[in-house]
C-alpha cells in the first residue's frame, strides 16, 4: 500500500511539472509587413514559440502593395495597414482596414490618405487612427466606424510650416497630451490638441531638435514623463522631460552609433523594455541594434552595448510579449533575426535568423 501511495504522489508530481512547462511555453502570432516590390506580396503571419524563439509557420494573409506598417487593434478584431505608394489615387498613398479573427484578415476599406508614402499608422483607442504620410508632407486622422472601417479624413499639413525645410512627417502617437508627431525633415516633434471635432497645435506647438538631427521614431516612459528619439540623420537619442506645464525639454543627446564608424548612418526605430529599464534602437549602415540603461528616476541613458544584426539594413524591431526575445526586420538582406534578450542585464544573445523578403515592420497579437 505504502508503495502505491509513491507512485500515486511521483505521477501527480511529473503531471505539474509538464503542466507547468506547458503554461510557460505559448506560440504568439507576429504579423509582418513588407516592401512588395521584390519577392513579397502583402503582410504575412509566422507563428513563433516563446520558448525556443522559432519562427515558423509562414503565411500570406493579404495581397497589398507595400505594406510597409501595421497596426493591431487594442481588442484584436481589426488590422490596419498603409500602402506606401504614390499612386493609390491622385493625392497618393493608401490605407487599408481589415477584420481580424482566427488570425484570418478580411478587407473591410481602403482610402486614400492625402499624401504620398505613408510610412506609418498608429492607433487611439478603436476611435482614430493617424496615418504619417513621408513625401507628401502631412498626416492624415480618419474617424473609425463601430465596424473597423476608415470613416471621416482629417488633414494636417506641414508643408506649410517651414518654408526652408522640406517636411517629411514619419510617426504619429496618440497618449493622454494629444497627438505627437515626428517630422524629419523639420527637425522637430510637432504636438496637437483636441478642440471640437478636430485636432489643433498644442501650446508646446513644436519640441525642437538640432538642425539636420531627422527625428524618426519615438517613444515615452511609461508616466510620460520622459520622451526618446531617435534621430536618423545624426544617429543620435535625445532625451527629453517633461515639466510642470507639460512640455517636454532636451536634457541629453547620445550618439546610437560607435566614435570610429564611418559608413552610412540611418537610425530607424526605437523601443523601451516593458520595465522601462533598457533602450533599444536600431542603425542601419551599422547595421546594429544599440542598448542603453535608463535611469527611471532621471530619465538619462547610459550605453551598454551594440549588437550586430546579422542582416542589412535593420528597420522596425520589436520585443516579443514575453520580454524573452527582441526580433529585427533587416530589409535588405531579406531575413528577420531573432536574439535572445537578459532581462536582468538588457543584454542580446543573437539565436538564429530565417530568411524572409524585404521585411520592415514586426507587430505581435500578444495573446
Amino acid at each position: 500500500m505504502r508503495f502505491s501511495y509513491a507512485g500515486l504522489i511521483l505521477l501527480l508530481l511529473m503531471t505539474l511539472s509538464c503542466s507547468e512547462k506547458e503554461t510557460m511555453t505559448k506560440n504568439y502570432t507576429l504579423f509582418v509587413g513588407t516592401y512588395t516590390a521584390g519577392a513579397s506580396e502583402g503582410i504575412y503571419k509566422v507563428s513563433f514559440d516563446s520558448n525556443t524563439g522559432q519562427l515558423d509557420s509562414t503565411l500570406l494573409l493579404a495581397n497589398l502593395p507595400n505594406p510597409s506598417f501595421l497596426a493591431v487593434s487594442s481588442d484584436h478584431r481589426f488590422l490596419y495597414a498603409v500602402q506606401e505608394t504614390a499612386d493609390f489615387d491622385s493625392l497618393g498613398g493608401g490605407v487599408t482596414a481589415f477584420s481580424l479573427q482566427d488570425g484570418v484578415l478580411e478587407e473591410l476599406n481602403s482610402m486614400g490618405t492625402g499624401g504620398a508614402h505613408p510610412c506609418h499608422v498608429a492607433l487611439s483607442g478603436e476611435d482614430q487612427l493617424a496615418i504619417s504620410n513621408y513625401t507628401g508632407g502631412n498626416l492624415s486622422v480618419f474617424d473609425l466606424e463601430g465596424d473597423g472601417r476608415l470613416g471621416k479624413r482629417q488633414l494636417i499639413d506641414h508643408k506649410i510650416l517651414d518654408s526652408v525645410k522640406t517636411s517629411h512627417v514619419h510617426k504619429t502617437h496618440f497618449n493622454e497630451g494629444g497627438l505627437f508627431v515626428s517630422d524629419l525633415g523639420l527637425d522637430g516633434i510637432k504636438r496637437y490638441t483636441m478642440k471640437g471635432e478636430d485636432w489643433e497645435p498644442a501650446h508646446q506647438a513644436s519640441i525642437e531638435l538640432a538642425d539636420g538631427a531627422g527625428p524618426r521614431h519615438f517613444v515615452f516612459s511609461e508616466a510620460e514623463k520622459f520622451l526618446y528619439a531617435i534621430n536618423e540623420l545624426n544617429a543620435t537619442i535625445t532625451v527629453f522631460e517633461q515639466d510642470d506645464e507639460g512640455s517636454y525639454n532636451p536634457i541629453q543627446t547620445e550618439s546610437t552609433i560607435a566614435a570610429d564608424w564611418e559608413g552610412a548612418k540611418s537610425c530607424a526605430d526605437i523601443h523601451l523594455s516593458a520595465d522601462g529599464r533598457f533602450l533599444y534602437g536600431s542603425n542601419r549602415g551599422e547595421n546594429t541594434i544599440v542598448t542603453f540603461s535608463v535611469d527611471k528616476a532621471t530619465g538619462k541613458i547610459k550605453f551598454l552595448e551594440r549588437t550586430s544584426v546579422q542582416g542589412d539594413w535593420p528597420r522596425n524591431f520589436t520585443i516579443d510579449p514575453s520580454g524573452n526575445f527582441l526580433l529585427v526586420a533587416n530589409e535588405r538582406s531579406n531575413s528577420i533575426s531573432v536574439f535572445k534578450r537578459v532581462s536582468e542585464n538588457g543584454t542580446l544573445e543573437f539565436l538564429h535568423k530565417i530568411d524572409f523578403p524585404s521585411p520592415v515592420c514586426l507587430v505581435f497579437l500578444d495573446n
